[in-house]
């Protein structure tokens, strides 16, 4: 009895090449379906994050405006919404906790006033950085 025991457990050591194959095929499988689905969220969420991030940074720069009675100059840029530019005696920020991130690609908002577009212009080259673009890679922007 003793014997067939031991022959018993060898036999349920380990798995076979085969199956081991198998796994790995319906694995792949899995992730060449469900890989491009998620990977084309994230692209969206970064997008809408951008967006989201514009829209805020809008509302603080219009906060500004109300106050001192123009926007910044582009030279002081968006750090002005949180340290006091030398010559605005009527600022009464912050008009933001810390000072504003870069987009989700990690590119520096880009600001410009007076603006080409609005008021203001400001925007992000997107996920590439450059000009224009569509999709991932297109502009987001204020106006």
């Amino acid at each position: 009895m003793h014997l067939y025991r031991h022959q018993q457990i060898k036999v349920m050591h380990g798995f076979t090449l085969l199956e081991l194959l198998v796994v790995m095929v319906i694995i792949g499988l899995l992730a060449a379906y469900v890989g491009p689905k998620y990977f084309s969220q994230v692209g969206k969420s970064e997008i809408k994050m951008a967006q989201a991030q514009i829209d805020s940074l809008e509302k603080a720069l219009h906060q500004y405006r109300l106050d001192v009675g123009n926007y910044p100059a582009t030279e002081s840029g968006l750090a002005a919404l949180v340290t006091r530019p030398n010559n605005e005696s009527k600022w009464q920020g912050p008009y933001l906790t810390k000072m504003p991130p870069a987009d989700p690609w990690g590119h520096a908002y880009i600001y410009k006033y007076p603006g080409e577009r609005s008021e203001f212009d400001l925007y992000s080259h997107g996920k590439d950085g450059q000009p224009g673009g569509e999709g991932e890679a297109a502009d987001i922007t204020n106006w």
